[in-house]
């Protein structure tokens, strides 16, 4: 009888809160998508004297993330983190420089996380925005991370906190190596390679750093500050040697008067002040309403379907692998892009397409694979171009190659035009070390090859060398085909190197430095369509209920929108508090219901 009475109270105890929480949260929601169809009938929804509010925090990626958190999450607190697209931001960048109600950009650092390349091509976008006239300026409350300072230090004016640091450092890569760790477990890495450079694999069969990825390293790394360190320098009226003895003077230390001094920020000040100087520069009264404006609000929103003549612009972003899971930022699926490509090879509305590749690579066969799909699409007399992100390396080369112009940053990391395989092989840690013996019965001489719990054989290590190597070879001849020049010459500057995207240039691995926008252009160029062709961006990426009311509240700004949100987070505080007092009861009603 007691168990009954528990299940009954426990039931309705869970069945009202879910019901309650549903109810309050569609309310909410309801409420929102109201108040977000009607800001939308407003056109007048960025307001005279806005300013576009950069919130550098999170991390950045190439698009609008479609990871949504389960119900569950939210209403244990539990959120995804912040991540910013870079194509919403710099198009937000181009929309603000164009509004004639938006004045200017205030930049507030809070240490983003991102790839070089990804931060040349946002800085770029706020480099062009100054020749609008209109004004930029930043502030760090905590401090410059060296991301957030490269991209802020175009600003017309740096503030930062009379406490506040700038953390100025150059590049460094730190690379652990586990051939020790290995054996005193008793596990081997069975390493097969191509490619002196080819690095991935030396932390399996080195303890430290050889001379030919400490040559390649030293040198991509060298380049990529060259580009950061001149860009800063010259947008703070410095000379680059100044910098870099700022910079090794570990600046981090420096007090904010120092910085001053230096000229690394202009002034400081507190973070309720800053307001006060955007309010000056836009002429407002002290009173007066800054309308700070979310970039989500001014980048211009993707088509969900084009019918006439476009360009496909495809994003390839993440590790490349054969599965045929849908495309999304969390991979390069292998089956996936290709049915994709050959669905826009068949469609006569797409006139050509832009291989978008951020990608340090995977799979060699699914590299091919997709290799094959762009080459039929070009047989249909379609151009083809590739604008590298942040990385194109290894298989995000092969894939790359057979494109009829490709574009790279400065800061991209491409090449590595190098295959490797790795078997490991617990031989020792399961004989030796745990005490396990296998018997192995077999039917054929190599039946038990790739055991894990066995050493590869002379006979066999020497066959799988031979498929990498065959491998090795398809791959330089993919690419000597696609560039037009000798399979040796392709040889000569692969063995598995990295290159920044400026030495790649030099040596033929890429054709022109620029980003999407050039490459739509050179593809537009080639298919006969006027230089402001309609593009249309692949994987289509379908707005989940966060995105459309991360939308919402971007695009209603009032102070009835946060009061709903904080009524939101507070009947989660409530529910979550009302849970902990019940907890008892409810693992009662879990075990009874078991």
């Amino acid at each position: 009888m007691m168990k009954k009475f528990l299940l009954v109270v426990c039931g309705s105890f869970v069945g009202v809160i879910l019901a309650l929480t549903f109810f309050v949260f569609a309310s909410i929601m309801f409420s929102l998508a109201v108040a977000g169809m009607e800001e939308k009938k407003d056109t007048a929804a960025v307001e005279k004297h806005s300013v576009l509010h950069l919130d550098l925090k999170g991390s950045l990626s190439e698009r609008e993330t479609t990871t949504t958190p389960s119900m569950s999450d939210m209403m244990m607190g539990v959120m995804p983190e912040e991540t910013l697209s870079l194509t919403g931001l710099v198009s937000a960048i181009r929309e603000a420089a164009t509004n004639d109600k938006v004045e200017g950009i205030y930049i507030e650092s809070n240490g983003l996380a991102g790839a070089p390349a990804s931060f040349f091509t946002l800085r770029k976008a706020l480099t062009e925005f100054k020749q609008s006239g209109k004004f930029i300026y930043s502030y760090a409350n905590q401090g410059y991370s060296q991301g957030d300072y490269y991209l802020a230090s175009v600003a017309d004016s740096m503030f930062i906190n009379p406490q506040g640091s700038v953390d100025l450092k150059g590049l460094a890569s730190s690379i652990p190596y586990f051939k020790k760790l290995l054996q005193n477990v008793g596990v081997e890495m069975q390493v097969l390679r191509v490619g002196t450079f080819k690095s991935a694999v030396e932390p399996y069969m080195l303890d430290s750093i050889s001379p030919a990825n400490r040559l390649q390293t030293e040198h991509y790394l060298g380049q990529v500050w060259g580009v950061m360190r001149d860009s800063i320098a010259a947008s703070r009226g410095m000379e680059p040697a100044a910098l870099d003895a700022l910079v090794d003077s570990i600046i981090v230390t420096r007090e904010a008067d120092e910085l001053v001094a230096a000229h690394i920020v202009d002034a400081t000040c507190y973070s309720k002040d800053i307001e006060k100087k955007i309010k000056t520069r836009l002429g407002l009264d002290e009173d007066d309403d800054i309308n700070m404006v979310q970039p989500s609000l001014l980048a211009k929103k993707q088509e969900t379907s084009v019918s006439d003549d476009h360009i496909a612009v495809v994003y390839a972003v993440g590790e490349i692998d054969d599965s045929d899971e849908s495309l999304s930022d969390n991979g390069i699926h292998g089956e996936s892009m290709v049915k994709l490509i050959d669905e826009l090879a068949d469609n006569d509305d797409v006139k050509g397409m832009v291989l978008r590749v951020n990608s340090p690579g995977g799979s060699a066969f699914a590299s091919e694979q997709i290799w094959k799909a762009i080459e039929d699409f070009k047989a249909k007399g379609k151009p083809v171009a590739v604008s590298m992100g942040d990385y194109a390396a290894s298989g995000g080369y092969y894939i790359s190659s057979g494109a009829g112009r490709i574009f790279a940053e400065p800061t991209t990391i491409t090449g590595s035009i190098g295959i490797f395989g790795v078997i490991p092989c617990a031989q020792e840690l399961a004989e030796n070390k745990l005490g396990v013996k296998f018997s192995v019965v077999k039917t054929n001489a190599n039946t038990d090859m790739g055991l894990t719990t066995k050493r590869l054989t002379a006979v066999q290590r020497e066959s799988l060398q031979r498929m990498i190597n065959n491998g090795y070879d398809l791959f330089t001849s993919r690419c000597a085909t696609g560039r037009g020049v000798s399979q040796d010459s392709i040889k000569v500057i692969a063995e598995g190197r990295v290159w920044d995207g400026l030495t790649a240039l030099n040596i033929g691995l890429v054709d022109e430095l620029g980003g999407v926008d050039s490459a739509v252009k050179w593809v537009a160029e080639q298919a006969g369509l006027d230089s402001d062709a309609k593009t249309m961006n692949y994987p289509t990426i379908k707005d989940d209920w966060l995105m459309m009311l991360n939308r919402v509240i971007a695009m209603n700004g009032q102070v009835r929108m946060r009061e709903q949100l904080g009524m939101l987070w507070d009947y989660h505080e409530m529910l979550q508090q009302s849970m902990n007092r019940n907890h008892v009861l409810c693992l009662m009603y879990d075990r009874v219901e078991m």
